[in-house]
């Protein structure tokens, strides 16, 4: 199976995605946020940095979650301009 490729706005929506988990996270360890989260501290700094623009579903809310950030919050932050 071969993956379409994101379009430019996807990428973006994916960066906004990941700045907006990294300054929910604060102070607090990647480590830390990533294991309360079920993930892999790579998988975090993927996604924060913009290498994993379109994580699953699951994924964002387990991270939604462990950082007290609802669901409406990031699909109002991340859509941005595409709205």
């Amino acid at each position: 199976m071969v993956r379409t490729p994101l379009t430019p706005q996807e990428r973006e929506r994916g960066e906004r995605l990941g700045q907006l988990l990294r300054r929910a996270r604060g102070d607090r360890s990647m480590v830390e946020v990533a294991a309360a989260a079920g993930l892999s501290a790579e998988t975090l700094r993927k996604i924060e940095t913009g290498r994993a623009p379109t994580p699953a579903f699951f994924t964002v809310a387990a991270l939604a979650g462990v950082l007290g950030l609802s669901m409406d919050e990031l699909a109002v932050s991340c859509a941005g301009a595409a709205v």
